[in-house]
């Protein structure tokens, strides 16, 4: 009972909600730093120096902790403001990876190589369609009970970066981008049986991609009876889970793990979790799941504290894509989805992912900083160890738009009574017989007193 209210009492701390953003993303963030030197070692070691992709892992959180504090100091207006720019060119980044441009990796053409740098333009696309998704249906808040406002042009656009991903061909991703726009709709407050609809035509999409590509109806059947080709494409599921039974309750050890020893391809990226259920057992993985619902506990509070839609609708939007990311990737270790080469979020090796998930949390952050009662307690008592250290500034209360009274359609002015209109010609000829003239007549009549009192 002491622990629950002690608990109780930090949580409604003006500030819990971005202290615990940040403890969150600091913490996953050392997870994948550690787990990472473990798994890299073998693959480094075998085409160079054992710490080679380490320390590439190292500089991406480099630039990702740059990037993680722009998130968390620009103002948000100005980050929404910029979201129609930012899908501009996160649409043109996915047409030219398709040119002779683009690098083939694992069978996709869906990166850009910059010497030893590559960037996957797929990870900034959900993050612009979630920005600029959000900007799009807090304007049209008034229309959204119209099925063809709230659809249009967020369906249409979403559908031209869906087919130019999955042109790559890469569905992980497309999936991904899926989650993003069922999660605006939803937080944009959508009808039910929109996502019925939703989620059938996305059940006949991936069937019929699945049949078409032959290699994706491998990675299906495979999912289905993975014990019918173990030696070749069920290799990675058997494998993945064979790293997780050796790991037991607490563990190999970490370093200890054997899967990543050319056992299991790809553990350092895709199926590193299955690493971590090996050399930290039952326990350390239950620690990763733990701290991914927490994740989602505290994104959905942010979202549920605020006053501005636009951020309500973004933070609740970029903590589904985040958790629905990291569960997607567990859910086919596991053995619980088909495999789809989605990155565990802040863990997996870095790249283009690990830098947007890391400026994706210092929005959250910065979303965390304009609750009321944040905003209020850093604008009166100052901002704060943490906002002293990176320099941040006050956040801004929110003000609802005033919404313009409609002009009338007969003439009358803006936020005044209308104007009167002229006598007809029909009126002018009645004269002081007519139905005004009466009017006037029986007015001043009742006001001489001869009816009585009004």
């Amino acid at each position: 009972m002491a622990v629950r209210t002690v608990l109780t009492a930090w949580l409604s701390r003006p500030l819990a909600s971005f202290h615990l953003v940040l403890a969150l993303s600091g913490l996953l963030t050392v997870i994948g730093i550690v787990m990472v030197l473990s798994a890299s070692s073998p693959a480094s070691g075998a085409g160079g120096h054992v710490y080679e992709l380490f320390g590439k892992h190292v500089m991406y959180v480099a630039v990702g902790a740059v990037v993680f504090w722009v998130g968390l100091r620009v103002r948000l207006r100005l980050i929404r403001q910029m979201a129609p720019v930012l899908l501009l060119l996160s649409v043109g980044m996915l047409a030219l990876v398709l040119s002779p441009m683009g690098t083939v990796a694992f069978g996709a053409q869906r990166s850009f190589a910059f010497g030893p740098v590559s960037v996957q333009p797929v990870e900034v696309a959900k993050l612009a369609l979630a920005l600029w998704g959000a900007h799009i249906l807090v304007s049209k808040s008034t229309l959204l009970h119209q099925w063809r406002h709230l659809l249009v042009p967020l369906v249409p656009v979403a559908l031209v970066m869906f087919a130019l991903v999955i042109a790559q061909p890469d569905l992980g991703s497309t999936v991904s981008l899926g989650v993003v726009l069922l999660a605006l709709l939803w937080f944009a407050g959508a009808p039910k049986r929109l996502f019925a609809i939703v989620a059938g035509a996305a059940a006949l999409g991936v069937a019929v991609l699945a049949v078409v590509a032959p290699y994706r109806l491998a990675r299906v059947m495979s999912f289905l009876n993975p014990d019918a080709d173990p030696q070749g494409t069920g290799w990675q599921a058997t494998q993945a889970m064979f790293a997780l039974a050796d790991g037991g309750l607490f563990g190999a050890g970490l370093g200890q793990g054997a899967s990543k020893w050319q056992y299991l391809p790809n553990v350092h990226h895709d199926f590193i979790f299955a690493l971590i259920g090996e050399e930290l057992g039952l326990i350390g993985a239950a620690v990763v799941i733990g701290l991914y619902a927490a994740v989602a506990i505290v994104g959905l509070r942010v979202a549920a504290r605020n006053l501005d839609p636009w951020i309500r609708i973004v933070a609740g939007t970029l903590t589904v894509w985040l958790v629905g990311q990291a569960g997607i990737n567990i859910g086919y270790v596991v053995g619980l989805l088909p495999i789809t080469g989605i990155p565990l979020p802040m863990i997996s090796y870095g790249g283009t992912s690990l830098v947007t998930t890391m400026f994706v949390f210092g929005v959250l952050a910065n979303c965390a900083r304009h609750e009321p009662e944040a905003v209020a307690a850093l604008r009166n008592q100052g901002p704060g160890k943490f906002g002293r250290l990176l320099r941040l500034p006050a956040p801004e209360p929110y003000r609802p738009q005033s919404r313009r009274k409609a002009t009338s359609r007969t003439g009358g002015q803006r936020g005044g009574s209308p104007a009167k209109k002229a006598p007809t010609t029909a009126q002018r000829r009645r004269g002081p017989g007519s139905h005004t003239g009466r009017q006037a007549r029986s007015t001043a009549y009742s006001r001489s007193g001869r009816r009585g009192r009004p």
